[in-house]
């Protein structure tokens, strides 16, 4: 029985899996931060390394052509990158206050 089902869970579902469930982790959190603008919590150091390190993960995919890579981490990356679009503005807006 475990035998039979390990023929039928290929690396590539694997990898569509963990695709789908890394985005999705991550989506509450992007669609709040959409919403509510608010970027306060929000570390930019961080936020910008992440961004980074999804658009190479990104272009990584592109390179070996494996479509759960480049679904996952273009998705990630669109949403990122409006967060990090939004604390720059947000960040910058702060310091021409003070």
């Amino acid at each position: 029985m475990l035998d039979e089902a390990l023929k039928v869970i290929t690396p590539e579902i694997i990898g569509y899996v963990a695709a789908t469930l890394t985005t999705v982790s991550f989506l509450p959190q992007a669609i709040m931060t959409l919403k509510t603008r608010d970027t306060e919590s929000l570390s930019l150091g961080m936020y910008s390394s992440f961004t980074l390190g999804v658009l190479l993960w990104l272009i990584y995919g592109i390179c070996i052509a494996d479509k759960a890579i480049i679904y996952a981490n273009a998705i990630t990356f669109l949403l990122a990158s409006s967060i990090l679009s939004f604390k720059i503005y947000n960040t910058l807006r702060k310091k021409k206050k003070s």
